[in-house]
């Protein structure tokens, strides 16, 4: 078809005009009757956003995605492109995207009857069809649909009653095209009164002018919950005209999180290639988001985005990377110590209530940090809580006792792999212990660390942080130790 530059060569092709929701439609149909992957690279949502968002495709509605931050709308908004076809005809110089067949604008119309079957055409490719737009409180009616253009009525010495004056603003230069807008409670009550018409009729006015655009769009909205009492709503009429609502949400395992994290992550190929990422190093960071969003500290209201796990993730890279540099090795394996490079990465990202703001963004993020290692920790230790019964023999009796005997274990953070390890493996229970965990031998020495940190959240031990370093003592002997210095 891309061989096609004129109408007449057009009309002869057999070519026939679609909307583009039935567009949408039939190619969507095609793609689940193929059983292929409609929306590639989201996870968590086969069975709750994604068919709900097929449904409305299939039924042609205008949407809106409704979830808080961090969960992929405007991901699966741009992906949509991919159920638009390939190219669709447009009239050489149109500014609406004027469909050959179907002319829209006076430009396109006036043009087609001037020169008839030799009317010029183009070719418009799909990704060029895709418009978004983020709601901010200064757009205005004009950035939108349009307005009288002075200087545009002056060069071409117009007066102001010619329609060739006016300037169309995004969504009418959006015909044929997917159009997003994002935040839409950010817009101002009355631009989104703007929208009415669009949406319900398909035509817009502009400046009085007696205009009837039959406009072909999808509309696709995203917003916030929060936004909704924060800063701004959308006002009832427009929210009626939005034929499907769809509420979106965070991942619902661990697993599917990991997959989430692992697909977004810029991670160098060197790094990749130098560094370890043990699975339950992974883990314990995508916890600490599953925390977040429980936490009493933490506004649920304005949610945790997947993207602290995404950034986190690149920070234990980089972490790990740092130390390795510094130390002159080829490799290195990420270790639990290196969440502290983390803390930057989850600070950022989480708004605090009253509670979390007397604590410290700080001291909340160490307090996930320490909740996060405490659930992967009790995956494959016993519960210390629990081991308080005479009748039961105590697993972490040995570690207890080396530690009881005045014994202190001190690790820096940058400490080269092998005298890192070696220290750890001093404490008299560790190697045993972890010697029992079926997991792959390069990832074994990272469980020390976890019996550690693990044993020192459940108050089992005690750990304080010392500038580049992490002591780990017997807490009665530190309680001993301050009762001594009062």
């Amino acid at each position: 078809m891309l061989h096609i530059k004129t109408l007449g060569e057009l009309k002869k092709s057999g070519y026939t005009p679609r909307s583009i929701k039935e567009e949408l439609r039939q190619n969507l149909i095609q793609k689940i009757q193929s059983d292929e992957t409609v929306f590639k690279g989201i996870q968590g949502f086969d069975d709750t956003v994604i068919p709900d968002l097929e449904r409305a495709i299939l039924s042609k509605h205008n949407v809106l995605l409704l979830g808080l931050r961090g969960q992929a709308k405007t991901r699966m908004a741009r992906l949509m492109i991919d159920l638009l076809d390939e190219f669709i005809p447009v009239v050489v110089g149109s500014d609406l995207n004027d469909d050959p067949l179907q002319p829209l604008s006076s430009f396109a119309k006036q043009l087609i009857e001037e020169k008839g079957d030799d009317t010029p055409i183009t070719w418009l490719h799909r990704n060029q069809r895709y418009v978004e737009k983020l709601a901010t409180p200064d757009v205005s009616v004009a950035d939108l649909i349009g307005d009288v253009d002075p200087i545009k009525a002056a060069t071409l010495k117009l007066n102001y009653g010619d329609e060739r004056v006016i300037h169309f603003g995004l969504i009418p230069r959006a015909h044929r095209c997917i159009f997003v807008i994002n935040e839409l409670p950010d817009l101002q009550a009355r631009i989104q009164v703007a929208l009415f018409n669009i949406l319900q009729e398909g035509d817009i006015q502009i400046r009085g002018f007696k205009l009837r655009l039959n406009l072909d769009l999808q509309f696709v909205f995203t917003a916030n919950p929060e936004d909704y009492t924060n800063r701004g709503s959308i006002i009832t009429p427009l929210k009626d005209r939005i034929e499907s609502q769809i509420l979106t949400h965070y991942p619902t395992s661990i697993d599917i999180a990991k997959g989430i994290t692992v697909q977004e992550a810029a991670i160098d190929e060197t790094q990749n290639q130098a560094i370890l990422m043990p699975e339950v190093v992974h883990n314990i960071l995508e916890r600490i988001a599953f925390e977040a969003r429980e936490s009493e500290f933490i506004d649920e209201k304005s949610g945790v985005s997947a993207r602290l796990s995404i950034s986190g993730y690149e920070n234990l890279y980089s972490t790990a990377e740092r130390r390795m540099l510094q130390n002159k090795e080829k490799n290195t394996t990420i270790r639990i110590s290196d969440f502290w490079g983390v803390i930057p990465a989850i600070t950022g990202k989480v708004e605090l209530v009253y509670e979390g703001e007397q604590e410290g963004a700080y001291n909340v993020a160490l307090h996930l940090l320490d909740q996060a290692i405490k659930k992967e920790f009790l995956s494959y230790f016993p519960n210390p809580d629990r081991l308080k019964k005479g009748e039961e023999r105590d697993p972490y009796g040995v570690i207890r006792a080396w530690f009881s005997a005045g014994k202190e274990l001190e690790l820096l953070l940058n400490a080269p792999n092998k005298e890192y390890n070696n220290q750890m493996n001093e404490v008299a229970g560790i190697k045993k212990m972890v010697a029992a965990i079926k997991v792959p031998k390069e990832e074994k020495e990272v469980f020390g660390e976890l019996l550690l940190f693990g044993l020192s959240s459940f108050n089992v031990i005690t750990k304080e942080m010392l500038d580049a370093r992490i002591s780990f003592s017997d807490m009665l002997a530190n309680m001993l130790d301050d009762l001594d210095l009062d």
